[in-house]
């Protein structure tokens, strides 16, 4: 696949889910790398800056996409190699490496979940996050039984491929409008919610996800949030808040009248304080053990590109 498609994809939503994003993010860039026909090391490097910024733009609310094509860059840089054959060849070393270790992460992620469902419980999710619907799909495998509600999620309708991926699988799932959502949240006894970008702040997931954390409160509801930690914005140690991405307002309307204009964000923050635990590779904990835990493990993550100094 091109380089282009791939971004193409990205951007148009053909790939969803940020963790999806960011696989699809980093194979954009070992295809930019194998088409190189440039025989300068110094130049190799500067056109794969360029490329991964270019990768990072096109969505811009996702720090696991950044995070991931930073490690790349950083190890290429501090590489020292002379030559671009090899460098090309550590571009997609690093690449494996960094897969990997989400892989890895994943099913620890997943295993860890997995003990948080209870049996007989009732777990209400929003939007598509693959990290939750692997979590309940294993619940399911395990022999857990529970059932899910969920939300269409418009103006693209992501909740429904939560819904159609679980009921392959067997789960029950019983589905709502978005503005039924509290219909769904007061019958829960568990809150699941991905997350595209995570700080000491909070955590942007998909719109309505702060207004589902508001109710679950209300209704003293606990609410979970399964991520990797590669999902930290690192950038928010040192101001630099999350750009919120603006949809298209065809997405919602594609034809509007004269004088209505469309707003189409698409995602919100979850306060701290509506966030009973983060579930990670690296346990169930809350937001600022997590961080505290993650800055530990993964220094790397914390090293603001063309700096060497860590947050």
């Amino acid at each position: 696949m091109s380089f282009k498609k791939r971004l193409l994809d990205i951007k148009s939503l053909k790939v969803q889910g940020a963790t999806n994003v960011a696989v699809e993010g980093v194979n954009a860039l070992i295809d930019f790398s194998n088409h190189s026909k440039t025989k300068s090391s110094k130049q190799y490097l500067s056109d794969m800056s360029k490329a991964a910024a270019k990768i990072s733009s096109v969505r811009a609310t996702e720090p696991m996409l950044r995070n991931f094509l930073n490690y790349i860059q950083l190890e290429l840089k501090d590489s020292g190699l002379p030559d671009v054959k090899r460098l090309k060849l550590l571009t997609k070393q690093l690449s494996s490496k960094v897969l990997k270790l989400k892989e890895e992460a994943k099913k620890e992620l997943i295993l860890i979940g997995k003990n948080e469902i209870k049996n007989n419980s009732k777990i209400y999710t929003h939007c598509h996050s693959s990290t939750v619907t692997s979590i309940l799909i294993s619940a399911k495998k395990s022999g857990k039984k529970f059932s899910v509600l969920n939300t269409e999620t418009r103006p693209r309708f992501q909740g429904r491929l939560t819904a159609m991926e679980l009921s392959k699988n067997g789960i029950k799932v019983t589905h709502y409008v978005d503005s039924a959502m509290k219909l769904a949240i007061k019958q829960a006894d568990a809150i699941f919610l991905g997350a595209d970008s995570i700080s000491a702040l909070g955590v942007e997931n998909k719109i309505g996800s702060g207004l589902v954390c508001e109710l679950a409160k209300h209704y003293d509801v606990p609410v979970f949030i399964c991520a990797h930690s590669f999902k930290i914005n690192a950038l928010s140690f040192i101001g630099k808040e999350e750009e919120i991405e603006e949809r298209a307002a065809s997405e919602v309307w594609p034809k509007a009248p004269k004088n209505v204009k469309i707003e189409n964000p698409a995602f919100e923050k979850i306060e701290p304080k509506h966030i009973t635990a983060v579930i990670s590779e690296l346990g169930v904990q809350d937001l600022p053990s997590f961080i505290e835990e993650a800055k530990r493990r993964y220094p790397w993550m914390f090293t603001i590109l063309n700096s060497k100094e860590r947050i």
